[in-house]
């Protein structure tokens, strides 16, 4: 396991903001991706994705490394920020708007 999280911490090392989900963001494959993503997409944040349904090893060792049991998984700067419901909750009460800006987070090209 301790090859998948050093993978893992690679890959949340190497992009600002980071969601793990299913599918793609162009093609989620669950209704709590969709949300995650139409989330930041109407941030208008640039964030990278990692399709865990592409490799087992990531699907299963990313809830350990965030001792978190679902996907997707958001993480912004190497901070785990939590799911599509922890992400809309913030967002509605303008908190994820807040840690995009404290961090920030570059804006997604047009």
């Amino acid at each position: 396991m301790s090859d998948v999280n050093s993978r893992l911490s690679d890959i949340v090392a190497a992009h600002d903001v980071v969601l793990f989900m299913k599918g793609t963001p162009l093609f989620p494959q669950c209704g709590f991706s969709s949300r995650a993503v139409a989330i930041l997409d109407h941030l208008g944040v640039a964030y990278d994705s990692v399709d865990v349904l592409q490799d087992m090893e990531i699907r299963q060792g990313i809830k350990e490394f965030s001792d978190w049991p679902t996907i997707p998984q958001l993480y912004v700067k190497g901070e785990f920020v939590g799911g599509s419901d922890i992400m809309m909750e913030m967002y509605e009460a303008g908190e994820l708007q807040q840690v995009m800006r404290d961090k920030a987070v570059a804006r997604a090209e047009s």
